[in-house]
Parts: C-alpha cells; structure tokens; sequence
C-alpha cells in the first residue's frame, strides 16, 4: 500500500486512482479514505485524479499518541500534496475532513490549489461559545467521548444506524452494508485519534482558516443534517467564504457521500469542469 512519511514519522495512506487534474478528498470522523470510494471511482473514471488518504490514527495509517489535531491533520495533508509534487488541486473536504482542507489553507496557503469544496463540513466552528452562539452545546461532544470509552463499537453501530444516515427518519431506507461499512470503518481507527479527533472537529475555530481562501469554492449540505447542522455548517460557511456558491439537499442526512452519490458526483464534476 503507498504511504507518505509526515514530519514525526508518521505513515499515512493514500488511494491514488486514475490520471489527469488531482483531486484531494479528505474523510470524515470515524472513517477513512473508503468513504470516498464512490466519488473516487466516479472522477476517476471522468478524467480525474482522485486521491483519498487515511487520516493519521484513522483506517490503515499509523495511530500515534500525539498529533491528533487539526494542525498536524493539516500538515500531514500537505505532506501528501507535496510528497506527490501536486499542482492545480480541487480539495474536497468531507465533515471532519472539511476542518482539515481549511487548515491546510491557513497553514499553508493555495498555491498548489485551484478550488475547494465543502461537503457535510465542520467548520466555520462547531462548538457553542459566548461569540458562537448559535453552536452545538458542549454536551452533545461530551456524550460522544463518553461513547467512545463506554462502547465505541455501539456507539458506531448507533452513530449508522440513525442520524449519520438519516435512518431514523420516518420513510428511511438505508441498507445495511452502508451502514455496516461506516461501523467497521470507525473499529479501523485507533481509540487515542478517534477519541481525540471529537475536540478536533467539534472545538476547533475555523473562522479565521476560512477567511484565507481565496479559490473558487463550492459549499454542499444538506438541510436536514442533524450531525452537523446546516445553519451551523453549510449556510455560515458559504456566508463567509468570499464568492462561494453554496448547493442545499433538501431533506438530505449527513452522511450525503452515499445517501445522495449521484447527486454529489454530478455536482462535482460540473464544479471541476467549470
């Protein structure tokens, strides 16, 4: 399997699947680069570059003790991109993965890259907080950690089995193999990055990260998400990003990269083609 080497020793994995103009996904919490494989064999096959790598601590990448936050997430992220020599980059950001692609603007800046996209994405800021008050109470995290110690093959099991997936709306119909594919993907992650990665997602501050993009930028949520709530995700985040276009599922869950796939690989594609 490719790995690129981080600046602490770290292994981190990568799928790189087809030719053409790169296109850089990163994955959300607790999953790895497999959640893409949808988008990734669809650009591939329409004359991208798709690559998706397991966040450190994450799938198949090395579960060190420390660097389980969003600046070495980052950082590591431009390991790849540089290890690969990549040019003319659309980063494609998913949930969690949202927060890292913001970063990685903030802390290294867009001159390899030619878009961005935010898809079911964390920031601006999750977390409610005197000058955010329209956040996600402290509580909500803290029963997750708490999760996560107690049970977190449960707690996964449960995470799939309702709101990722919008399952446990009236009508809902999501197979079991999406669902038991989000579960054991989360078992692949290490218990100190996973656990870790809950602050990183949910207390980090991307407001400032995403004053710093200056590339065309498409912003995708869906209005029923109840794990990253649209207002406080989809609709701050194209309100902030200067010029961003902003495209709303309606009705749709969180996890969008397989309830809505066609929907959001024909949506990709027009952006990378426009």
């Amino acid at each position: 399997m490719p790995f690129v080497t981080a600046a602490d020793g770290t292994r981190i994995h990568y799928k790189d699947w087809g030719t053409g103009r790169p296109v850089v996904l990163s994955h959300g919490w607790p999953l790895n680069a497999d959640s893409w494989e949808a988008q990734q064999l669809f650009l591939a096959t329409h004359g991208f570059r798709a690559i998706a790598h397991d966040r450190r601590g994450h799938g198949r990448s090395d579960q060190p003790w420390h660097g389980n936050e969003m600046n070495t997430y980052a950082d590591d992220l431009a390991t790849l991109v540089d290890t690969l020599d990549l040019r003319d980059v659309t980063l494609v950001g998913f949930s969690t993965g949202g927060g890292e692609v913001a970063r990685y603007i903030a802390r290294h800046g867009t001159a390899r890259l030619a878009q961005l996209v935010l898809v079911s994405a964390v920031p601006p800021f999750m977390l409610k907080t005197a000058d955010n008050p329209g956040g996600v109470q402290v509580e909500v995290f803290d029963a997750i950690r708490a999760g996560c110690l107690a049970d977190r093959s449960q707690l996964y099991r449960d995470l799939a089995d309702g709101p990722f997936f919008g399952n446990n709306r009236p009508g809902a119909d999501v197979s079991t193999g999406i669902r038991e594919a989000f579960w054991r993907q989360g078992l692949q992650a290490g218990h100190r990055g996973a656990y870790e990665c809950v602050a990183a997602f949910s207390a980090t501050d991307f407001r400032p990260d995403l004053d710093a993009v200056d590339v065309p930028t498409l912003v995708i949520h869906g209005d029923d998400d109840q794990v990253v709530p649209f207002d406080v995700g989809g609709k701050a985040s194209a309100a902030r990003i200067k010029n961003a276009a902003l495209k709303v599922y309606p009705g749709a869950p969180h996890g969008i990269t397989d309830t809505h796939k066609e929907q959001l690989n024909a949506d990709l594609l027009d952006f990378l083609n426009s």
